[in-house]
């Protein structure tokens, strides 16, 4: 008897599997469908594309899950990058001021960026990191690392307007991380649903990979 309650449960559930392929099936080509209905390209560009930060070859010389965590909890960076298409939005100034201030300009870049780009690889997250142009000596040209978005902040614009312009393009709902211990830069993304986390987090996460 018990046997034959077992093979009629597995049954059952084999149905029940079969009944969600389907559905998931249909679901899928219903999305397809629209795709093609609304003729939309099968690969597109990032929001963050769009914004009109200079890329680092270009730059003039110039005189979520997540939530329930506090800002300080270890796990906060590792639970946010698991999140499905996140983008993590970095204060790239902020987070090697506060681990290597030592060190002149370029070696900070030089050294984050690496960093961000083995954690880009890692994650698969899209990954951006901001620098403040008024923090420059002179014009740069950085290979950025496969993965990783850099840009430098206009002359007369604060590194922190342009984060603020990269979480506004994103559309609602979409997962959006900004690593900066700047109380303004935190605030701010959390009034335009972006999360917060803390540069010392990022580095932390860093220094484990």
């Amino acid at each position: 008897a018990a046997e034959t309650a077992k093979r009629a449960a597995r049954e059952g559930r084999n149905v029940d599997d079969v009944r969600l392929r389907m559905l998931l099936d249909a679901l899928v080509d219903a999305a397809q469908g629209v795709r093609r209905e609304l003729a939309l390209p099968s690969t597109i560009g990032r929001p963050a594309d769009a914004v009109g930060g200079l890329e680092p070859d270009r730059l003039a010389h110039r005189a979520l899950p997540g939530r329930a965590l506090s800002d300080s909890d270890p796990q906060l960076l590792d639970r946010l990058l698991t999140l499905p298409q996140v983008h993590l939005v970095v204060d790239g100034y902020n987070v090697t001021k506060t681990g290597y201030g030592e060190l002149p300009l370029a070696d900070q870049r030089s050294r984050l960026l690496s960093g961000l780009g083995g954690l880009a690889a890692q994650t698969r997250a899209e990954v951006t990191c901001v620098f403040d142009g008024a923090e420059l000596d002179a014009p740069v040209a950085i290979a950025a690392p496969r993965g990783v978005r850099v840009r430098f902040s206009h002359p007369g614009q604060t590194a922190d307007e342009l984060i603020g312009e990269l979480v506004r393009a994103e559309p609602p709902g979409r997962s959006v991380v900004v690593v900066s211990s700047d109380r303004e830069v935190a605030d701010a993304a959390r009034r335009a649903n972006a999360r917060p986390c803390p540069s010392s987090l990022l580095l932390r996460r860093l220094g484990r990979s």
